[in-house]
C-alpha cells in the first residue's frame, strides 16, 4: 500500500502543488511544513497545525493597530468637544460650525484611510483563495477520477471551477465597490442634516448580505444536488466493471478486481489528505484578515459607544457605519472562505460515498 501511494503521489504531481500551496501559508505559519502535514494526514496523524503562539502575536500586534486608530478618533472628538464648548460660551455659532466641519473630515480621512486599506486585503485575500481553488481543483478531480467517479468528475470539475472564479470576481467586481459606495453615501449623508441618503446605504448593505447569502446557496445546493446524483451512477457503473473484470477473465480475474480496489483505495486516500490540506490553506489564507477585520470591527464598535457621551450624533452614526462596514467585509470574507471549504468537503463526501456503494 505504501508503495502504491508513493508511486500515486510523484504519478499525479502531488509534490509540486504542496511546493506551490507554501507560498499561501508563508504569512500566517511560516514554520508550517506542508509536505510532513500531508504525510501525517495519510496516517491520520495531523496533531496541532495551528501555532497559537503565531496567532497571539498576530492579535496583540493588530489591537495595537486598532488601539492607536481608535485613540486617533476620540483625540479628535475630544478636542472638537473643548473648542465647541468655549465656542458657544463665546456666542459664535458660526465658528462652531466650522470646526465640526473640520472635525468631521478628519475623521472621515482617518477612518477611510483604514477602511481602504482593508478594501485591498480583502481583495487580494479573495484573489490568493480563487487562485488557490484553480491551483487544488485540478489535482483534486484527477485524484478522484483515481476512484472511478467518471461521471462525478466530469459534471463536478465543471461547476466549481465556473463558480469559484464567478463568485470571486463577483465579489471583487460588483460588491466590494457597492460596499464602497454605501460608505460613501453614509459619510455624505452624515454630513449635514440637509442632506439625508442613509437609506439608500443601508439599503445597499443589506442587498450584499443577501446576495452573498444566495451565492453560498446556490454553490452548496447545486454541488451538492449534481454529484449526489451522478455519484449513484460512478457506483454502479465501477460495481458492474469489477463485477466483469472477477468473472470473465480466467485465473487472474479476481486478483486483478482486488487490485483495483486496492489502487482505487490508495488513491481514495490520497484524495482526502490533499482536500485536507486545501481546507488548511485556506484557513491559513484567510485566518490574517479575518483576525484583523475582526477585531477593527470591535474597535470601532466600542469607538462608538465611547464617542456617544461626548461627541455630535452625525459623529456617531458615521463610526457605527464604518464599523458595519467591517462587518458586511467579515461576512464576505467568511462566507467566501466556508463556501469554498463546503464545496472541498462536499467533493470529498460525494467520492467516499461511491466507494463506500461499491
Amino acid at each position: 500500500m505504501e508503495e502504491i501511494i508513493t508511486s500515486q503521489t510523484n504519478s499525479f504531481g502531488i509534490n509540486n502543488f504542496l511546493n506551490s500551496a507554501k507560498i499561501y501559508t508563508k504569512d500566517i505559519f511560516p514554520d508550517l511544513d506542508i509536505i510532513e502535514l500531508f504525510s501525517n494526514s495519510i496516517t491520520g496523524d495531523i496533531g496541532n497545525v495551528f501555532s497559537f503562539n503565531r496567532i497571539e502575536k498576530l492579535l496583540l500586534s493588530e489591537m495595537s493597530v486598532a488601539f492607536q486608530l481608535m485613540a486617533s478618533v476620540l483625540i479628535i472628538v475630544i478636542i472638537h468637544s473643548i473648542f465647541k464648548t468655549i465656542i458657544e460660551n463665546l456666542g459664535n455659532s458660526t465658528a462652531s460650525q466650522v470646526v465640526y466641519f473640520i472635525q468631521y473630515l478628519l475623521i472621515v480621512t482617518v477612518v477611510v484611510n483604514s477602511f481602504v486599506s482593508i478594501l485591498d486585503i480583502i481583495k487580494d485575500c479573495i484573489n490568493n483563495v480563487v487562485s488557490f481553488m484553480n491551483l487544488l481543483v485540478p489535482l483534486l478531480v484527477t485524484l478522484m477520477l483515481t476512484t472511478g467517479t467518471l461521471v462525478t468528475t466530469s459534471v463536478v470539475q465543471p461547476i466549481i471551477i465556473f463558480m469559484i472564479n464567478f463568485i470571486g470576481n463577483f465579489i471583487n467586481v460588483f460588491l466590494v465597490p457597492l460596499l464602497l459606495i454605501s460608505i460613501s453615501i453614509s459619510i455624505v449623508s452624515n454630513f449635514s442634516n440637509k442632506i439625508q441618503i442613509d437609506r439608500l446605504s443601508k439599503f445597499f448593505k443589506s442587498s450584499i448580505i443577501w446576495i452573498l447569502g444566495i451565492c453560498l446557496t446556490i454553490f452548496v445546493c447545486t454541488l451538492s444536488l449534481e454529484g449526489t446524483l451522478s455519484s449513484s451512477v460512478d457506483g454502479i457503473t465501477a460495481k458492474t466493471a469489477k463485477a466483469a473484470v472477477s468473472n470473465f477473465i480466467p485465473v487472474v480475474g479476481k486478483i486483478m478486481g482486488d487490485t483495483v480496489d486496492s489502487v482505487i483505495g490508495c488513491g481514495n486516500i490520497l484524495k482526502n489528505s490533499v482536500g485536507i490540506i486545501g481546507v488548511i490553506i485556506i484557513i491559513g489564507i484567510v485566518l490574517l484578515p479575518i483576525i484583523k477585520i475582526s477585531i477593527l470591527w470591535i474597535s470601532f464598535k466600542m469607538t462608538s459607544a465611547v464617542c456617544e457621551v461626548i461627541a455630535d450624533e452625525k459623529i456617531v452614526k458615521l463610526i457605527e457605519n464604518i464599523a458595519d462596514g467591517y462587518k458586511i467585509l467579515l461576512a464576505m470574507l467568511i462566507s467566501v472562505s466556508i463556501m469554498f471549504i463546503i464545496g472541498i468537503t462536499i467533493v470529498i463526501k460525494i467520492t467516499n460515498s461511491v466507494i463506500m456503494y461499491r
